[in-house]
């Protein structure tokens, strides 16, 4: 990867580095990168605070699993239907 992370680098790997699952190296590098961006330090801010409101809500409201398995068929996400 190149010494300057551009922008459009950094949201294709946005996710990965959210769950923590890259090298140090480019972890170092992505914050950098972040220390010099306030656009893609937002993006990060906003998708870590998305994912602790969903975990939250998570938390309070149980779903019902045909409630899940309708709207996963809709989705057609094989891999999380019963």
């Amino acid at each position: 990867m190149e010494k300057h992370l551009h922008c459009k680098e950094f949201v294709d790997t946005i996710s990965s580095y959210v769950d923590g699952e890259l090298s140090e190296e480019l972890c170092a590098e992505l914050d950098k990168h972040l220390s010099e961006c306030d656009n893609c330090r937002i993006v990060v801010n906003t998708l870590k605070k998305t994912i602790d409101i969903y975990h939250q809500q998570a938390e309070r409201e149980k779903v019902p699993d045909d409630v899940k398995e309708r709207l996963f068929y809709r989705l057609n996400i094989e891999q999380f239907r019963k």
